[in-house]
């Protein structure tokens, strides 16, 4: 996952670096940035009308060039990344969908249910022709769609009985806005009394009823007076123009951040006096002012900060976001980590394509999970100052330069959907180069493998789990409680022949622990030898050569030498436990080692236990030979704690024996490691 998250960040990294490219090439071509200022005058009168429906302005009664100029400068300053924004949606003439209600329900849902937008509903009486006809309705559901408002058309006829109850019998418009300034409201609807049937005074209409929801201060003792209030808004916007309203996108942001944000709009048309705008630090208007309480913030001195419904929109989602714009961004995040395993992943096709399934759903199954908890503990009331001081450190963060350039490079890319597509792919496919370029050395088969290969090293994956429990080892012993074995139980019940024939792969013996049984304070073999008489050297230097050189012999050559015993006991007719009991006989413990009462008296030689890992039992005989462990005696122990020879124990298990001999406990399950008693003082009492 480190890795996908690295590589993420590069992702992000070179993003951010090719804006800056895209931003250096264009100041060269044309000599300008996106931050630099417009005069309108220099503008043609198709431009100035473009701009004006971008803010929302109506311009229908403006015939001069002089005075559409005049109104774009009374809406806000112009900048060239706003003035090329708004040509380029103007060019792409996308056709925008609007809903057809099929009845009460449908309406009710999305319409009278929905608590944070506006809808204009064109509702359709029986037998009649609508009111706008389909040209007009066509322009009018592009133009408020640049706002953020959703368009829909009921037809009286798929639910005549609703209509007759509203009173709708003739057709008419009806405009659905929330009717207070708290989230998740109640909503209003209003029905269009005009006389006038034109797009522009339709939307003069919605825009009015919009701009009513707005706070408007007259003259500067209200102002001063809403300055000075503190109220349960957290963070307000102020927009002091010299305007009849507000602009429609404005309007349309205080409809989108009910609850969150205040807009208050301030007509200094008719003032006279303006000195307290002197002292709270404006100067100049048009001016847009965040009040937060951290301090005041100017918009539109950043990059990006333009006087559109995107921008802004943009702007006060990072400095006050919802839960919502929370999830969806971490959605965002983690499926690009996700796709990222695509490129890492080396292999077959398919082996890539099954990897990002499981990695996709892994991931978007731990998001949602990892989400309820937070919207859990975010309803506590205890939790109200950790709120308040997230706020606080998104306002502190996002008002920065840094966050201005992500804002919008975030517009820029969003808006171009291709290149975004484009970089994410080639950063994809770089990363595919360096990470093949790194594992060939490594693994070529796996690099090289094509689909059929991995197909059926799938599947011989998926038979082996299916048909065998898991019995391996990876990290014994096991520090936990848990006693059953739901995988043996599952395939007994699945498949009943199993009952006769286990399937219980051995693997898990190499994994199970070794060790050597030594003694304490017992001479080494060579001092034992030089005190034997000289007339038996012969024989003894013979025994030692052997002891030497049988002490050389691996691990595996032990075991195989047993799987070999095996299948001759198999052959001949004997069974597992007396052929290793014969091979420990005569050949490990007599050539390899002696006992420990070989060396001195019982009482002054003991076996080191601190060998002994401690979850294994203290024992001096293998119950499978019935043979005492002498020093250098290959020992291992099973999940149960009991201890054997270690060629006995393989025999056992190797021939189909899978639990312990002394307890039947499964040698393949784990258990809870035995601890040893503290043992007793042996000092007498003083």
């Amino acid at each position: 996952m480190w890795v996908k998250l690295c590589c993420l960040l590069l992702y992000f990294l070179a993003l951010f670096v090719l804006a800056r490219v895209f931003e250096a090439v264009a100041w060269y071509e044309s000599g300008f940035l996106a931050t630099q200022l417009v005069d309108p005058v220099a503008l043609s009168f198709r431009k100035l009308r473009t701009i004006l429906e971008c803010r929302g302005l109506g311009y229908s009664g403006l015939p001069e060039k002089k005075d559409v100029r005049e109104l774009v400068e009374k809406s806000g300053d112009l900048m060239e990344g706003e003035l090329y924004s708004a040509l380029k949606e103007e060019e792409a003439s996308e056709s925008v969908s609007s809903t057809n209600f099929s009845g009460e329900m449908h309406f009710y849902e999305l319409v009278e249910d929905t608590k944070d937008g506006i809808w204009l509903v064109q509702v359709i009486a029986n037998d009649r022709s609508p009111l706008v006809g389909k040209v007009h309705w066509q322009k009018m559901v592009k133009k408020v769609s640049r706002f953020g408002i959703r368009t829909g058309t009921f037809n009286c006829s798929s639910d005549p009985r609703y209509c007759k109850r509203r009173g709708w019998l003739k057709s008419t418009l009806i405009m659905s806005v929330p009717q207070t300034s708290t989230s998740k409201g109640k909503v209003m609807l209003k029905e269009y009394s005009g006389r006038k049937i034109e797009v522009e005074h339709i939307f003069k209409w919605i825009t009015a009823h919009a701009a009513s929801r707005i706070k408007t201060i007259y003259n500067s003792e209200h102002l001063k007076e809403e300055w000075n209030r503190s109220d349960q808004y957290r963070v307000k916007i102020y927009l002091f123009a010299n305007l009849d309203q507000p602009p429609a996108f404005f309007s349309a942001l205080s409809v989108k951040f009910t609850g969150r944000v205040e807009f208050i709009f301030v007509n200094v048309e008719n003032w006279d006096n303006k000195s307290y705008m002197a002292e709270i630090g404006i100067y100049k208007t048009p001016s847009y002012i965040l009040r937060t309480p951290e301090g005041i913030y100017r918009y539109g001195n950043n990059t990006g900060e333009f006087i559109s419904l995107r921008a802004m929109d943009s702007f006060l989602r990072s400095l006050q976001p919802e839960v919502n714009d929370l999830f969806v961004l971490s959605f965002v995040l983690v499926n690009l980590m996700a796709w990222m395993d695509l490129f890492i992943t080396q292999g077959a096709t398919i082996k890539r394509f099954v990897v990002l399934i499981s990695t996709l759903g892994t991931y978007n199954s731990l998001l949602i999970i990892s989400w309820l908890p937070v919207l859990g503990f975010l309803q506590l009331p205890y939790l109200d100052s950790f709120y308040e001081y997230s706020l606080k450190l998104f306002r502190y963060s996002n008002t920065t330069t840094l966050a201005s350039w992500v804002r919008a490079d975030w517009m820029f890319y969003s808006s171009h959907p291709a290149l975004f597509l484009s970089t994410y792919l080639g950063h994809g496919l770089l990363i595919d180069y360096f990470e093949k370029k790194r594992r060939r050395n490594n693994n070529a088969d796996e690099v090289n493998a094509n689909n059929l290969e991995w197909l059926s090293s799938l599947w011989d994956w998926y038979t082996s789990y299916l048909f065998h429990p898991i019995a391996s080892f990876q990290h014994f012993p096991f520090d936990s409680d848990w006693d059953e074995d739901p995988d043996l139980f599952l395939e007994r019940l699945a498949f009943p022949d199993l009952w006769l024939h286990p399937l219980i792969p051995t693997d898990y013996i190499k994994n199970l622990p070794m060790w050597r049984f030594q003694c304490l304070g017992a001479h080494s073999d060579e001092e034992m030898l030089e005190t034997f008489p000289d007339s038996e050297s012969d024989s003894d230097s013979d025994n030692k050569e052997v002891f030497s050189s049988d002490r050389e012999v691996s691990e595996d050559d032990e075991l195989s030498t047993f799987h070999g015993c095996s299948e001759g006991g198999r052959r001949c007719g004997v069974a597992a436990c007396s052929c290793a009991s014969h091979y420990c006989h005569h050949e490990p413990c007599e050539r390899k080692a002696r006992p420990c009462s070989s060396y001195g008296s019982a009482g002054d030689l003991e076996p080191d236990w601190s060998a002994w890992p401690p979850a294994m039992l203290h024992c001096t005989e293998c119950v499978v030979c019935l043979e005492n462990f002498a020093k250098g005696c290959l020992l291992m122990g099973l999940p149960c704690g009991h201890v054997f020879h270690q060629n006995c124990i393989v025999m056992w298990l190797a021939g189909g024996r899978h639990c312990c001999p002394v307890c039947r406990w499964a040698s393949y399950k784990k258990k809870q490691p035995y601890t040893h008693p503290q043992p007793l003082s042996s000092e007498p009492p003083s």
